[in-house]
């Protein structure tokens, strides 16, 4: 009976994620919002769903991977090319927005705590929908957009920190100085215990296991997410969070250099969670708490819409960046986080707020997240009304000219570094031709002299990041059918014409019909005979 009833709550809300993810996207709704929607009519409106503690265990494990996924994106190299706009804009804005947000939330009538929870909950912007957005617009390598990237990097921090101190505070039985000083201490204590393991390990013990785990991607994704759950229940027994020991896991193997690979596997695993846990959110929203409290969720709402990109604007446009570069990454901030939900649902669980406050901040929530999507989207129209109505002038400020990175062009991607791809890869490279050698194996993209990425080439995450609509030519050296026919049609779809590896008479013919443009067949010509044609068609300078 348990099983059947998890099995259709289950189903209940894959479903209803799945109906109003589908249209949100006509409306370009975030799927976070289509996702508390889905919630909000299983739950308050139909009463088809009730949360039960299995579906919160379910809804946790999502937010652990949600943190391990933004761990893993924290390398120290980004940190170092974050820069002092990022710091200084991440840390002003937290510090001026918690502050105006406490005064607005005791200008409410909020007690204490709750103006204490509300303010910090303000204070997050949204990682996932912000990225997800500006990659939807193609800005994501903009100035604006690298600049916007680190803020929210800088948050993320700040987010473990608030985090650390709600386990701290959430220890002690009475909320007296001694028993509140105790709790952090010992929370920031068992988290600088656990920063130390983590980042020890990261230099001295994972390398070495993870490079061998590397050549099968199956088992470096295994292998990741055993270390994720280990770090986890270190923390739990640090009596610290799962979010917080999830976040260090993922920053451990953010410094291996097959984190990016990490991220791209464990994206599809973390959506599936993620999506149960912010449905099941909606699900737990009291509609008649929601209701009753309107008026201060649209004070709050416009709080963040309108004086989170003013503080922004102000410190960006002083640190001498240009008008538009400062509009555009000010409106990204216009909205409050997922973790702002974790954050308050973590304050009901713990006893310090209650219930309406985690309903108050779910409203500011749909508001924000919603409003800020289409400002996002279309602020190159929404900059162009501003500065007419004069609206900038006192932001105008000495200008840096926006200096995106282009995306590749013109180039070759070898995908396969089994011996014949390694040869076609330093060939063409030799050559002068701009090359992307792509494998799943790390060691078999050392030595090579052209750029590398490490990747399945089936991930279309994989696709976008090589750019493959802008490229001269793909080629596979691969030996996998399914996966070569997959390439032929993608580049078909794209319009980039391909050589496919024909290792066996018996792939040819769905090679053929797939309109495969070349067919590599070195058992028959050899590899020099193969780069030859490539030169004869123009693929290959001569």
């Amino acid at each position: 009976m348990f099983e059947a009833t998890l099995i259709r709550n289950l189903g209940f809300i894959l479903i209803a994620a799945a109906c109003f993810a589908f249209a949100g996207r006509r409306i370009r709704m975030p799927t976070i919002i289509a996702y508390i929607v889905a919630g909000l009519c299983l739950g308050p409106i139909t009463g088809l769903v009730e949360v039960d503690e299995t579906l919160e265990l379910i809804a946790e494990v999502g937010i652990a991977l949600l943190l391990f996924l933004v761990g893993l994106e924290l390398s120290f190299a980004k940190i170092r090319d974050i820069g002092k706009v990022a710091i200084a804009a991440g840390i002003g804005q937290v510090v001026f927005t918690a502050l105006g947000g406490f005064g607005l939330c005791a200008l409410l009538g909020f007690t204490l705590m709750e103006s204490l929870f509300l303010a910090i909950a303000l204070t997050f912007s949204s990682t996932v929908v912000v990225v997800k957005l500006l990659d939807q617009k193609g800005d994501l390598d903009s100035l604006y957009g690298k600049i916007a990237v680190g803020i929210f990097l800088v948050q993320d921090i700040v987010v473990i920190v608030a985090l650390t101190f709600l386990a701290g505070l959430a220890r002690g039985e009475t909320l007296t100085i001694q028993s509140v000083g105790s709790g952090v201490g010992g929370a920031f204590g068992g988290m600088a215990i656990l920063l130390t393991v983590v980042l020890i390990a990261s230099k001295y013990l994972l390398p070495r296991p993870f490079a061998w785990a590397a050549r099968s991607p199956d088992v470096i994704f295994i292998w990741s997410l055993c270390w994720c759950f280990l770090i986890v229940w270190g923390a739990e027994w640090l009596k610290l969070s799962l979010e917080i020991g999830a976040f260090l896991a993922g920053i451990s193997l953010a410094q291996l250099p097959y984190s990016d690979d990490l991220r791209r596997r464990v994206h599809p695993l973390m959506n599936f969670f993620v999506a149960v846990f912010f449905v099941t959110l909606g699900i737990q929203i009291e509609l008649g708490e929601a209701t009753a409290l309107w008026r201060e969720g649209i004070y709050l709402s416009l709080f963040v819409l309108i004086g989170n990109p003013f503080i922004f604007m102000i410190i960006i446009s002083r640190m001498g960046y240009s008008e538009k570069t400062s509009f555009n990454t000010s409106v990204t901030v216009a909205q409050i986080s997922e973790f702002s939900f974790i954050f308050a649902a973590m304050g009901v669980a713990s006893g310090l707020i209650g219930s309406p406050i985690l309903s108050l901040t779910a409203l500011v929530g749909l508001i924000t997240i919603a409003a800020s999507a289409y400002m996002i989207l279309y602020s190159d129209t929404l900059y162009r009304i501003c500065r007419r109505l004069g609206l900038l002038r006192l932001f105008r400020a000495r200008q840096k000219e926006d200096d995106p990175s282009p995306p590749r062009r013109d180039h070759i991607i070898v995908v396969g570094m089994n011996s014949l791809g390694r040869k076609i890869a330093q060939a063409l490279h030799a050559k002068g031709c701009q090359v992307l050698a792509i494998d799943t194996d790390p060691e078999k993209l050392k030595g090579l002299s052209c750029e590398t990425m490490i990747g399945n080439i089936e991930y279309e995450s994989v696709q976008d990041d090589s750019d493959l609509p802008n490229a001269r030519l793909l080629v596979s050296a691969l030996q996998i059918e399914d996966t070569n026919n997959l390439l032929a049609y993608q580049c078909r779809e794209c319009n980039v014409p391909c050589a496919i590896h024909g290792f066996d008479l018996s792939v040819i013919d769905d090679l053929v019909e797939l309109k495969t443009d070349f067919l590599l067949t070195p058992g028959i010509d050899g590899a020099v005979e193969q780069l030859k044609i490539l030169k004869e068609k123009g693929f290959v300078p001569g």
